[in-house]
């Protein structure tokens, strides 16, 4: 957007001169510059050069810069022939010659100063030459010629002793409570009343059924029916029992809940009926 106008800005303004500072001269630039003057009249090649011209006579000509081989002279093979014929080595020995006796300078055969090294035995155990030591690869009997092989270990007979102790202590309970739960003879009296107490149980479960909802479609409705048609189930299997048998568990009460009832249900049907 275009700033607001204003009559200010028709007043001419004056100009503004930057100064500026002076620019930074050294004071070694004379010297520097007649240095560069001096060097560069020495680097003229204006007029004749200081140096020798070669004569026309001496043009290059082929193979001149070449190597030249050092030339062999006659004397020195000569020389080395005659070294050669004057040392000569001895002769060849004979066949029929007697060997040398002790030992010689060269060609001897030391005598062996300890006993050879046996070769470390190894198996071959593939077609193409794997190689394993022998002692490591498990076809030695190292294990079966232990002195402990074949004898049960320490930790086996602890264990073994300790569950012998454990099953004698279980056998010294249960026959304790054999003993405890031994059958007693039960009284026409004592019978009778248990028979009572059962079918009063059993009357109370059997109105308790019958107030169940003609339709049962939740879950929890299911399981407290099947619940109850359990222990009313079982109050029959204990009357009958009872009608037909006067044996009860020795040091049983006259009449026990737990005995006769089933656990989900005697807690609620003895607060009812006490």
């Amino acid at each position: 957007m275009d700033p607001p106008k204003s009559f200010y800005n028709l007043i001419q303004k004056e100009e503004e001169q930057i100064q500026r500072q002076p620019r930074y001269v050294s004071r070694f630039r004379p010297t520097v510059v007649l240095e560069n003057k001096q060097a560069k009249d020495v680097m003229r090649t204006m007029g004749p050069a200081n140096v020798e011209v070669p004569s026309p006579d001496k043009f290059l000509k082929k193979h001149s810069k070449d190597p030249q081989m050092p030339e062999h002279s006659e004397g020195s093979k000569g020389v080395r022939r005659a070294c050669a014929l004057t040392q000569r080595r001895p002769p060849v020995p004979a066949r029929t010659d007697p060997p040398p006796m002790g030992q010689t300078k060269r060609g001897f055969i030391k005598p062996a100063a300890t006993v050879p090294v046996k070769p470390t035995p190894v198996s071959v155990d593939s077609k193409k030459g794997h190689k394993q030591l022998l002692e490591t690869s498990g076809l030695v009997p190292k294990y079966v010629m232990k002195k402990d092989y074949g004898e049960i270990p320490a930790y086996l007979q602890r264990r073994s002793e300790a569950e012998g102790l454990a099953q004698e202590e279980h056998a010294r309970l249960q026959k304790e409570q054999d003993g405890q739960e031994a059958m007693q003879q039960l009284t026409e009296e004592e019978r009778q009343a248990a028979l009572q107490g059962l079918k009063r149980k059993w009357d109370a479960l059997h109105k308790e059924y019958q107030c169940l909802p003609l339709i049962i479609e939740t879950l929890s409705q299911r399981a407290f029916k099947k619940s109850l048609e359990d222990a009313m189930k079982q109050l029959d299997e204990n009357i009958l029992l009872l009608e037909s048998c006067t044996l009860l568990p020795k040091g049983a009460p006259k009449f026990s809940a737990k005995l006769f009832f089933p656990a989900s249900h005697s807690g609620s049907l003895m607060r009812k009926h006490p």
